[in-house]
Order: structure tokens, then sequence, then C-alpha cells
């Protein structure tokens, strides 16, 4: 197949700090490459020069004549003056675009229906007021509309970041019906294996490149880092212990004939399961007693009269040891329900106990503020100079620093000089090093590369005490916890026994079901009119086909009059005469327009 782009001896830094060195890569027709490495690493760099948006120090980097590139990358480009419909729809009119299966399926997919329900003024909502995650939504939309070919490539930077577990799981589903090739930078380790037929990790200036998803990687990696035997018994050990869970605990991931099972399998043959929940629950036990968090017959509710109900009555208790995942909708109450077992709100009716001996720590998703002269090693040790994470491990702080990738200088560095994800990374260490009992993590995954999960996954696993985590990130959801629990709407807890794959069943069979009664409802209204209100239909029904056609013949005489303005430039005289009667035939359309929608209505 054809390379729809090139990358030529490129090299790239940012002052004295090398990002790229000499690369020499390409992307072809049909190619669907996932891309991993570390904050930092060059991965967003090299997404830029890949469409043009940054020129290489050296090098060259060139676009086949017919390619055509899309790019969402972490800051959009959307005009703040506009509405969604305005950007995404390009001024067409809704009788246009309403029955392009494509379009209805972008929508509903990323914007919750073909109106955009979830914003406050559906498809009129301007852009501006908007928050990161909804902004997101809309670039991805925009992208995801333009015409599917073998010729055009999507450029996505982190497009899992501010959706849900359900909405990465369409996403995943229409990536993989698409003709594009694709080049994704994501830390969501499900998605890459769901989407992905390449994986390229970006770091020290270069690219390694891997054939299939994420699981074949790791076994690529682990193999590649015996053979250098480069930091072998740390970094083994780890890789050693994520390919035992995916062999193990995943086997749909790795089921792809690229995947090497027999070498997978002699590799993790000693390797035991990455925890042993039974000796984890007596310790906890033991910390915590018999009470960790009970509800009580708890109602609570937000948002003024009418306020919307997010847990009714429900009794639920978290017990000692337990590692739940925590799955849901945005705007479902997650938050909520971690905030009130801490006691950061209260509920409207019944209580919430917590035990006597529970030593709580939350993760929010909000980065916290650290004095920015405050170095990494110092604002760590302001919490604790070591902590024990059970078992006889105890680590100082800089040792814990030092798995968390804050290496050397990078200890000593100030904390106004570190990215987001170092920062995020940060918040973890200081979070860990108080030494809680109950962990409450709400989006852990934000901003953290691939490596510190997988380094923060190993302190989970040997770490004693009651867990919960809510994110969207359902590798992560599976590798750290042994249920999952689901707020679906209706105010309770459900535990799921069949865990995400079940929620994805339930939330598709609740939106049919709504979808039928809907339909029902409109059935009911057109009986209960009578023959009348039928006949009236296809009486409206004959008018915006008529409508429709001459729609069609003023489409066709605007284009015409445009053809004959371009060969009569020079002509004034005609060129006027021909720009009349384009306004006139404007007019025409709107007015044409206007009775169509209000018979659609």
């Amino acid at each position: 197949m054809a390379n729809l782009v090139n990358i030529e001896a490129v090299s790239k830094a940012y002052g004295t700090r090398t990002v790229l060195d000499g690369l020499s890569l390409g992307i072809a027709e049909g190619d669907r490459i996932g891309v991993v490495g570390r904050n930092g690493g060059g991965k967003s760099t090299l997404l830029r020069l890949l469409a043009r948006l940054e020129e290489p120090d050296g090098g060259r980097v060139t676009h086949s004549g017919s390619v055509r590139v899309s790019v969402v990358g972490q800051h959009d480009e959307l005009d703040p003056a506009a509405t969604i419909r305005a950007q995404l729809l390009a001024g067409r009119v809704e009788h246009e675009w309403a029955g392009e299966a494509h379009i209805r399926d972008v929508l509903s997919g990323l914007l919750g229906g073909i109106d955009a329900p979830v914003f406050r003024d559906g498809l009129d909502t301007v852009v501006g007021p908007l928050s990161g995650g909804e902004r997101r939504r809309i670039a991805l939309a925009k992208a995801l509309l333009e015409p599917d070919a073998t010729d055009r490539l999507l450029l996505l930077d982190e497009p899992t970041n501010h959706l849900d577990v359900e909405g990465i799981a369409w996403l995943a589903g229409h990536l993989k019906a698409r003709r594009s090739a694709l080049f994704v930078v994501t830390h969501d380790r499900w998605f890459l294996d769901e989407v992905c037929d390449a994986t390229w990790e970006v770091g020290d200036g270069r690219v390694d490149a891997y054939e299939g998803g994420y699981s074949a990687y790791v076994l690529a990696r682990a193999e590649r880092t015996r053979i250098a035997a480069v930091d072998w018994d740390r970094k083994q050990n780890l890789l050693r212990k994520e390919l035992a869970w995916l062999r193990r605990g995943a086997p749909a991931r790795t089921s792809k004939p690229k995947f090497r099972i027999e070498a997978a399998n002699a590799l993790i043959a000693a390797e035991p399961p990455p925890r042993d929940a039974a000796e984890l629950m007596s310790f906890a036990s033991a910390r915590l007693g018999r009470t960790v968090y009970e509800l009580e017959d708890v109602t609570y509710t937000v948002g003024a009269e009418p306020a919307r109900t997010i847990l009714r009555h429900v009794t639920w208790q978290l017990a000692p040891g337990e590692r739940l995942g925590l799955v849901g909708v945005n705007g479902s109450g997650k938050t909520s329900l971690l905030r009130l077992m801490t006691g950061a709100v209260r509920p409207v009716t019944g209580r919430v106990v917590a035990g006597v001996t529970v030593r709580p720590a939350l993760l929010a998703q909000e980065i916290t503020q650290i004095a920015p002269q405050t170095r990494v090693l110092e604002a760590v040790e302001e919490v604790r100079s070591s902590v024990d994470l059970g078992k006889g491990r105890v680590l100082t702080a800089s040792q814990l620093l030092e798995r968390f990738g804050f290496s050397g200088e990078k200890q000593w560095a100030p904390v106004g000089d570190l990215s987001g994800g170092e920062r995020r990374r940060l918040q973890v260490l200081r979070l860990l090093m108080d030494e809680p009992n109950v962990l409450l993590l709400d989006e852990p995954t934000n901003d953290l590369d691939i490596d510190t999960l997988t380094a923060l996954e190993d302190l989970l696993d040997g770490w004693p005490g009651s867990l919960i985590v809510v994110s969207h990130d359902r590798y992560f959801l599976e590798r750290t916890t042994d249920r999952i629990v689901a707020l679906l709407g209706d105010g309770q807890l459900k535990l799921l026994p069949g865990g995400v794959d079940q929620y994805l069943r339930l939330r598709a069979e609740a939106l049919a079901e709504a979808q039928r009664q809907t339909q029902a409802v409109s059935q009911q209204k057109n009986q209960a009119a009578g023959p009348s209100r039928a006949s009236s239909d296809r009486a409206a029904q004959k008018e915006m086909a008529r409508i429709e056609r001459q729609l069609d013949k003023i489409a066709g005489r605007e284009a015409e009059l445009h053809k004959q303005m371009a060969e009569s430039a020079a002509d004034y005289e005609a060129v006027g005469r021909l720009d009349s009667e384009l306004r006139t035939l404007a007019g025409e359309r709107e007015r044409l327009e206007e009775q169509w929608l209000a018979l659609a209505e």
C-alpha cells in the first residue's frame, strides 16, 4: 500500500533537550498505529510534525499528493463564537444531513443524539462557554464527520480523555469500521488493543515499532528487554506481571494471530497472580476492623428545584480489603458518592457510617496546588519521609519518587517546572505517602503515561486496604479491582458480575427501550388524533417532498450561476446580473427551507 506521510531524518529539540533525533518512518494506507511513551517523550511533537503543524529542526516531512489529514489535538481550534451546528454541519439544512446514517451515528455517539441533547441549547449551543471536555467531544465529532476514504489520515491525541466507558466503546467500534489510516496517541491500553494493529513507542529521541496492539507490545517489549539485559530485574518483573495478567485475566485481548501465545506462556510460567486477594483481605481486616463504610437508607440529590436524585434509599457497604470499580455515565453521581463517603457532602435522608479506624484518602480529578518553588522531594517529604506498603516493604520518599519516574536531578526540580502529567504523578505519590487504609481514586489515570500506570498498578497490588476506583480507563479498572458496581441512573448501586461488558449491555438495552417507548408514545398520539391527523401527516410528507425537489433545482441553478460568474469575471455587467439572480435564489431557498422545517415539526 502507498505511504500517505513520510518522515525522513527528522530531528526536533526544545532548548537543550532533543525530543526526536534523526527519525525516519512512514504511515501507509490502512495503518492503525497506537503511540505510547512517557509524558514529555515526544508523542505529541511527532503528531504535530506529521500534521505539518510544526516544522522539524532537520530532515523533512512529505505528504502524498492526495492525502487529507484531520487532526484532533489536546487543544482545539474551534471558533468560540460559533454554534455546534455551525462547527459540525457547516450551514447544511436539517433535511440534507438528518438522513445520513454516518452523521447520525457520530452525533449520537459523541453528543448524545442527533439534536445534541447533552448540551443546554442542543446544536444551537455556542461553543465559547463550554468546558474543555465538551469542546474536545465537538472537535472529535468534527474530524469524524469528514468523509471516510483510504487516502485520509486521522491524527488523534488522547481522544478518550473526557469520554466515559460507553463513549470509548463507541469510538473504538466507529474507528474499526473506518477505512482511513489512524495515528492515535493514548494511554488507554484497552483502546489500543481494540483499535490498533501496530504500536510505536516514542522515547529517547527514537521510535521503536511493534506489531499488534498493547498486549503484543507488552510481550515484544519484555523479550527485547531480556535480550538487551537493560534494567532486567526491575523492568522485566513489571512486564512479566502485566503479561501474566493479560494472558490469564483477559484472554480475548491476546487472541489475535500476531500475539505469540506460546512465547508469552513460557515467559510467565513461574509468575504468580498479580495479588493474593485472601492475604490482602486478611491484612486489611486487621487494619480496618469490621466496618469501613456503610450507607443506610441514603437518599442524595443535587441541584435546585427540581432536584436530580443521585441515590434513592440506598443501603450498601464497603468491606475491608474490597476493591471496587465504579462505572456510570458522566453526571450519574460517581464523584458525589465518593464525596458522601468522605463527609464532604451530606445525604438528604439516611446516614453514612465510617469505621473508627478508617483513614481515607481521596484522589480528586483536580490537581492539588503546591507552592511552585517547592522541590519535588520536599513536596513528598512534607507528608512523610518513608511509607510502609505492607508485608515488610518500606520505601523512602526518594525511592518512591524513583519508582514513579522522578529520578536523579528531577527530584530536586521546582514543582512549578513540572508538566501537568508530572504534577498528577506527584499528587498520587503524596496521597500514598500518608499511608491511608481506604483509597478513593477519581479518574486516577488522567495525564499519566503507561509506564507510570504500570508502576501504580504494581504498587496497588500489594497495598492492604479498601479501594474504590472511578475511571473511564477500562484496562486500569479491570487490572486493579475485583468487582464492578454501576450507577445506571435509577438511583441504585448495582453489582455487575459480568463487569464492564455487562454494563455496556445494560446501557444499550436501556437506550433501546427508551427509544421504543418514545416511538410508542408518538404512535399513540397519532392514533388519538384519528384519521384526520394521519391524513394531515401524509399531506405534509408530500409537501416536504415537493419542497425538496424545488430545493434541488435551486441548488443546481446556483451551481450553474457560479460557473457562469467565473467564466464572465471580466464582464462586470454580466456578473451583476448573475449576482442579482443568485440573491433572488438565496431568498427563495431560505423561504422553502423555513417551510420544510415547519412541516417537519
